[in-house]
């Protein structure tokens, strides 16, 4: 079976950036996503799909290609206010290299890491922590199967890419999007 939209891929690699392994993934616990909805980045799916279980990958995905390039208008400078939790700024989590989750002012979730803390003021730096690098994949793929209403029952929303349920017209879902 090839990997293909709307197939389960199991994947086991390694993450290099700049010759330093970063990540490794092994084949007793392998990365498992659904091909195809738009949970990874478009060219590292480019560079598996059509492949087959046992098939080896090896490919380098340009900083543009990954999580683009270092944004210097997405490190922000906050007050300390911003911290406050239950009427207290929670000094606990300010420290740097800290990660915190947070959201912006349309309420959509931005993680970001603490750069510089100068009296009142925090720096934050809310590029992907890979932005700006290069990375280098070497893998296998290591299973290829048909996905199941489990599979899509356990992604955020159907699993075709869209927020809504299965078969909802007004969400987009529905046909054309490989929800069953």
């Amino acid at each position: 079976m090839k990997v293909e939209n709307n197939k389960v891929v199991s994947l086991s690699y390694i993450l290099e950036v700049d010759g330093k392994v970063i990540e490794t993934v092994t084949s007793n616990n392998p990365m498992q996503f659904i091909f195809g909805t738009g949970r990874l980045l478009p060219k590292f799916e480019h560079h598996i799909e059509g492949k087959e279980v046992d098939d080896i990958f090896d490919f380098t995905l340009k900083a543009d290609e990954a999580y683009g390039m270092k944004d210097p208008e997405a490190i922000i400078k906050l007050s300390k206010e911003a911290f406050r939790i239950d009427g207290e700024i929670n000094e606990k989590i300010l420290y740097l290299g800290n990660h915190i989750p947070m959201r912006n002012q349309d309420g959509h979730r931005m993680d970001g890491i603490v750069e510089l803390i100068q009296g009142d003021t925090v720096t934050m730096n809310f590029n992907h922590p890979l932005a700006g690098q290069d990375l280098h994949f070497k893998g296998e793929v290591v299973a290829v199967r048909d996905t199941t209403p489990e599979d899509f029952a356990n992604t955020e929303g159907c699993g075709c890419g869209c927020s809504g349920d299965c078969g909802d017209a007004q969400q987009g879902c529905g046909d054309g999007c490989g929800c069953q």
